[in-house]
């Protein structure tokens, strides 16, 4: 009985771990989106989500602790602007997010532990598991930020500082139609330490069409199209994007305008804090 009764005072006295401010972000966003995900939309409920955003973003603070980045708003917000799973644009990437009103350049900061958990929560839609795969896919883009879908056209070779383990920039279109058009927004992924910078740019550069790359969209555009499929023309087209942005990543170093994205994505890494 004594040692039964010494077992127990050890188990009272054991030190309780708290959760990691990480797992407390992520248990206040997911008891939030249980929540208005099955609430009837109403003006009280809309006031009550703004509240709970500021709540998040206060959390978010706790993760990411204080950041500053160059010419964007002192004070993040959060990247997660809805919690209703029905609305356009759920499900962005859980971080702090940094935009001035135009949302022409947009910054979000967060934890190597945040993105592994959001890949993860993205799967099913294809995004890739590991990092690296991650940040070279249309998905990630397209699904980080905003709500418009994302096209790669082409890797930009920035210079990675000394103090990043990832450096990476790529050249694309975001939009809610056809993504075919000339490239002019340049996205840039950086990890240091247990940070990441995510920074997207629009009407960061001016480039132009590749004449070899219209010329296998054309081609591509030109294949027969199976009627008897109701999804036929999507998938068609689709093929003809894939092979005409491979097309550009190939041909784009040699264009007259590419120098000056490479230096316009080297000038947007050099905004993040990390020297």
């Amino acid at each position: 009985m004594k040692s039964l009764a010494l077992l127990c005072l050890l188990v009272l006295a054991a030190p309780v771990h708290a959760a990691t401010p990480e797992q407390h972000y992520l248990d206040l966003r997911d008891r939030y989106i249980a929540k208005f995900s099955r609430a009837k939309e109403s003006e009280e409920i809309y006031k009550q989500h703004t509240a709970a955003l500021k709540e998040l973003a206060a959390a978010l603070r706790g993760v990411v602790g204080p950041v500053t980045i160059k010419g964007l708003p002192a004070e993040g917000t959060s990247n997660a602007d809805t919690m209703f799973k029905s609305d356009v644009g759920f499900g962005h990437l859980d971080g702090l997010s940094f935009a001035p009103e135009s949302y022409k350049t947009q910054a979000v900061v967060t934890t190597t532990t945040l993105l592994k958990h959001w890949l993860r929560q993205h799967r099913e839609d294809g995004m890739p598991q590991e990092s690296g795969a991650a940040f070279r896919s249309n998905l990630f883009y397209h699904y980080a930020v905003q709500d418009g879908a994302f096209a790669v056209y082409a890797d930009l070779p920035i210079t990675k500082p000394a103090t990043a383990t990832v450096a990476t920039a790529v050249l694309g279109v975001r939009g809610n139609g056809g993504l075919k058009a000339p490239p002019d927004e340049i996205d840039i992924v950086a990890i240091k330490g247990d940070k990441v910078f995510f920074l997207a740019t629009r009407d960061a550069v001016t480039t132009g069409e590749i004449p070899a790359c219209e010329r296998v969209w054309k081609q591509m555009m030109a294949k027969p199209v199976n009627q008897k499929d109701p999804r036929a023309d999507i998938a068609h087209e689709d093929r003809a994007m894939d092979a005409y942005t491979k097309c550009f990543a190939k041909e784009a170093p040699s264009q007259d305008w590419f120098a000056a994205a490479v230096k316009k994505a080297q000038s947007q890494l050099d905004l993040l804090p990390l020297l």
